[in-house]
């Protein structure tokens, strides 16, 4: 019996890498209007490699990119990219379709909720309270040195609910750290289809989920 529902964050309750893309074209977009000189495709290209190798939450992503671009970092260019980057970005962080009301739903059907994010704790409520979803979730536990499929960020949420695992369904997009990670610990597992990146598929049969969400609302039909 399903007690409890536990959720990933980008990708399953928000188009993270919808907004992340966005964002960076805009601060690509105000750099070049500030005075940068790069072609907008390179840069882009250029940028999103950076991300590659330091992370897509490295803070200070411009500022490697401005010194692998024009070897100096130029303020104005600098602030122009954040202040559009961060506009855009405000912008996208908006659930998915449903979320709101399926979480309402679940609330009054007495499920506690909760949250298992790779984010850093404090973007984790951010993105939240942007998206209007703080006050559904029982625990919030975020990036605090193990990332998913490790088993700490996990068992911390499973303690916090003070729910059998078992008794717990986790919901996430990706294949490798989400369904990965709630099999090993024995949670009934669902893949958020709707938020899964091309280059996860390969690994759909691999680590396989209990249950396929095509939509976030298809949630209501399993619990």
């Amino acid at each position: 019996m399903i007690r409890a529902v536990l959720f990933d964050l980008d990708n399953t309750l928000i188009d993270f890498m919808g907004a992340k893309i966005h964002s960076c074209e805009a601060a690509i977009e105000a750099m070049l209007g500030a005075g940068l000189k790069i072609e907008k495709k390179k840069a882009i290209r250029k940028l999103f490699k950076l991300y590659s190798k330091y992370g897509v939450e490295y803070n200070t992503i411009f500022q490697k990119f401005l010194l692998s671009t024009a070897e100096k970092i130029d303020m104005k260019i600098l602030a122009a990219g954040i202040v559009a980057y961060r506009e855009v970005q405000a912008s996208y962080h908006k659930p998915y379709p449903d979320v709101l009301p399926v979480l309402n739903t679940l609330r009054k059907r007495g499920m506690k909720l909760g949250i298992v994010s790779d984010a850093p704790v404090l973007k984790a409520w951010l993105r939240l309270t942007e998206m209007g979803a703080a006050e559904y979730f029982d625990v919030v536990v975020a990036y605090s040195g193990k990332r998913k499929p490790h088993p700490l960020p996990f068992r911390k949420a499973i303690k916090a609910l003070g729910v059998k695992p078992e008794d717990i369904l986790f919901v996430g997009d990706d294949p490798r750290r989400d369904i990965r990670g709630a099999n090993r610990l024995e949670m009934k597992t669902a893949l958020a289809k709707y938020g899964l990146q091309d280059k996860f598929r390969k690994y759909v049969n691999k680590y396989k989920a209990d249950y396929e969400l095509a939509r976030f609302k298809d949630l209501l039909e399993i619990v």
